[in-house]
């Protein structure tokens, strides 16, 4: 049988077949081991996905913590990648002397299957010391980016003395009797590459090609005698567990349920400005032939109760399109010239449904809790009326800021905002 380039990626699948009399070796054992380990790792990778399933976040912290900064299982001991040692994270050196504040973090404890489908454990919190963690050619510089993340490792563990050695000499007379899994801690100043998966079915052939890492943050300005700040540490890196990475919209330029006056409100419409406009950024690429007419409606629902309320469609346009097959944000700007009044709701909607990524999924829009942030440059501060709830202000997973999206893709993102004659 011959084989072509589309063949399904995946490991021979050979189990061991027992009859009456057959005479069993460690090799036949440990054939039956990886057959039962390559099987999981297949159903793993293609039915669920991999990525970050809980925990593993990595956070600031400028003073030593209990546990030393260790990985498992080379862990206890330190390996080259993994950060130092218990004196190493400690406030004082060997001598007992001070030591001068460090850029340490911490990464908590945590599941997580890598590309290869492997699982990650890491049982306790542990503190790094990012400088020390770093291999020596990159440890010069004074301030820098460095990437952080968690590798799948193993080892052979608890030396046990054989019955007998084999003719073929293939064991001594003491061998390890386990092997004990766990993980090292990889920290890096070289960027890694964008995870450009679109579905985690297959594609472990370059899962030891440095595509098993699994990255969890990016740690900006890094310097070495200097504690890292909570600003200073970019979740965004880290890949949610699943089969693919949705995309989804990361900010928009008006506050969610904020009150503007009528004059805001058409600066922010773009009425008069050609410039201006709504705004909706997105995690990823966008196909730009997606932005079409009836992507994006804008409402108005008058002021006034009863029979006295009305409301009507603002006319408008997509503006600021690039002449490139994706984008990330879409600027959307009325075009007509209908007179916002007091106590008018605008109502946004977004058919995020039609809305393709590179990998052609919808973008998963749904606006959960109205907690999509404003962005760098949006027209507003949040913090002089903010309708969102105060008890979530980060997502499920407890790291970065909200999004849209339930992990299912499509549906419609929706947002309004209010407008006052002046307050």
């Amino acid at each position: 049988m011959t084989t072509t380039e589309n063949d399904f990626d995946a490991p021979e699948l050979r189990r061991l077949r027992y009859f009456h009399g057959r005479m069993l070796g460690a090799r036949d054992l440990q054939g039956e081991q990886e057959y039962i380990r390559n099987k999981l790792r297949l159903r793993v990778r293609n039915l669920l996905g991999y990525g970050v399933v809980c925990g593993l976040l990595v956070e600031a912290t400028g003073h030593p913590h209990p546990h030393a900064a260790s990985g498992e299982p080379a862990g206890q001991a330190g390996t080259a990648e993994q950060a130092g040692t218990a004196e190493q994270a400690g406030e004082v050196d060997a001598s007992g002397r001070p030591r001068p504040n460090r850029a340490r973090v911490r990464l908590t404890a945590g599941l997580g299957v890598d590309r290869c489908g492997n699982e990650v454990v890491v049982r306790n919190d542990c503190e790094i010391d990012l400088f020390e963690a770093l291999a020596g050619a990159d440890r010069g510089g004074e301030a820098c980016t460095i990437w952080l993340g968690v590798r799948y490792d193993e080892d052979a563990v608890d030396p046990t003395r054989t019955v007998f050695t084999s003719d073929c000499g293939d064991t001594s007379d003491c061998e390890p009797g386990w092997i004990r899994e766990g993980y090292t801690i990889v920290v890096s100043t070289t960027a890694p590459e964008p995870d450009r998966s679109c579905d985690s079915c297959g594609g472990c052939a370059d899962c030891d090609d440095g595509h098993d890492v699994l990255w969890l943050a990016r740690i900006e300005n890094a310097e070495r005698h200097r504690p890292v700040g909570a600003d200073d540490v970019d979740p965004t890196v880290r890949r949610p567990f699943g089969r693919r990475v949705p995309t989804v919209i990361t900010g928009i330029n008006w506050v969610h349920g904020k009150t503007y006056t009528v004059q805001e409100a058409k600066e922010l419409l773009g009425t008069t400005d050609p410039d201006g406009g709504l705004v909706v950024r997105f995690s990823d690429d966008i196909r730009t032939e997606c932005l079409r007419r009836g992507v994006v409606d804008v409402q108005v629902i008058e002021g006034g109760a009863g029979k006295n309320a009305d409301s009507w469609f603002m006319g408008g346009e997509f503006t600021g399109v690039p002449d490139t097959e994706f984008t990330r944000e879409l600027r959307f700007r009325q075009t007509t010239r209908e007179t916002l009044q007091d106590d008018d709701r605008v109502h946004i909607t977004v058919r995020s449904a039609f809305l393709l990524d590179r990998c052609c999924h919808p973008v998963d829009g749904t606006h959960v809790g109205g907690l999509v942030p404003l962005i760098e440059n949006g027209y507003g501060d949040p913090r002089t009326e903010d309708c969102r709830p105060s008890g979530c202000a980060t997502p499920p997973s407890g790291y970065g800021p909200w999004t849209s999206g339930t992990g299912k893709g499509g549906d419609v993102f929706e947002s309004w905002f209010f407008v006052r004659e002046g307050y």
